[in-house]
């Protein structure tokens, strides 16, 4: 859930008082006597980048653990950890498809030769990093987030002969299934870790692209992550990957179901843009593809490193 900070009276409210503090603590987020004089709930709060960033990563995990169960057992992606079917990783109100039957979600949204990858069944994705990401022989190439590793098996036969893939994702259901799907594919060039985006397991200036396909929406510690992308890429090194961004009047961010279901922990384009720079990172681009929800949209965000001169 959202930080608890002091707001404005219209907090207390009793619709606003139902959804922004957890049962057990009503009594310490919605009391009026709280210091400044209102309650301290989150509702209707807008910084993204204050959140209990362990609660979220913990839901997250949560279901995109289940959504690999249920895909290694031969199902369909569902993310309810109670084993019910579900459209996606989304929440209830945002599946695969938008309203008129559109795919805004998952693998209908590759084409070519990329389509054809087995992994990509189970991708829960908002877009395609790897037709953008620029990736030529000899690349190194980092997918945070990495899931069932479609995006890095494409981004391995790209780089190949001399380049690699190297996946990062904290689900242990997920990396199992990454790792089956390239021996499967025969792919050598790959390497999946266990890790946290805003703690990547990987060495200072030892990558040269860095991808990921809407998952940086979906952690608590945006800046933290785009300070560890700035960290590992080498200089001159290019992010480019795709993300939900949202609406500068979207006023679900502080919902966990939502922000689980892919869009509630999105920034805007404004707050993405900030973030990138604040990370060291120039020449940003943040270009929507397509809706994906009433609030939000999928888009492509691309930056570099910059250069070191002697």
């Amino acid at each position: 859930m959202a930080e608890l900070t002091t707001q404005t009276s219209s907090c207390c409210a009793a619709e606003a008082q139902a959804s922004c503090c957890e049962p057990a603590e009503k009594a310490s987020c919605c009391d009026t006597s709280a210091a400044g004089g209102s309650c301290g709930c989150a509702a209707g709060q807008t910084d993204d980048m204050r959140v209990d960033t362990t609660a979220v990563r913990e839901l997250v995990r949560e279901r995109y653990a289940a959504a690999a169960s249920t895909i290694a057992a031969g199902g369909p992606a569902t993310c309810d950890p109670g084993g019910e079917a579900s459209s996606s990783c989304c929440a209830p109100d945002i599946g695969t498809s938008d309203k008129h039957g559109r795919e805004v979600f998952g693998a209908a949204l590759y084409d070519g030769d990329d389509v054809a990858e087995p992994a990509l069944a189970a991708s829960l994705g908002c877009g395609v990093p790897t037709a953008v990401a620029e990736l030529h022989d000899g690349d190194t190439v980092l997918d945070l987030g990495s899931g069932t590793g479609g995006d890095v098996l494409i981004s391995a036969r790209r780089v190949a002969p001399t380049g690699r893939a190297v996946g990062v994702d904290m689900t242990d259901e997920m990396l199992d299934l990454a790792r089956s799907n390239a021996a499967e594919a025969g792919i050598e060039n790959v390497e999946f870790l266990k890790g946290y985006l805003e703690e990547l397991p990987l060495p200072d200036a030892s990558i040269d692209v860095i991808i990921s396909n809407c998952v940086i929406n979906l952690v608590g510690d945006k800046p933290r992550v785009l300070r560890e992308v700035a960290r590992v890429l080498r200089p001159g090194g290019r992010f480019a990957v795709s993300d939900v961004i949202a609406d500068d009047d979207m006023a679900t961010r502080a919902d966990m179901v939502q922000w689980t279901g892919c869009v509630a922990g999105a920034l805007t384009q404004t707050e993405f843009q900030q973030a990138l720079i604040d990370a060291g990172l120039v020449d940003v681009e943040i270009k929507e593809t397509h809706r994906v929800h009433e609030h939000a949209a999928a888009a492509i965000i691309r930056a570099r490193k910059p250069q070191v001169h002697a």
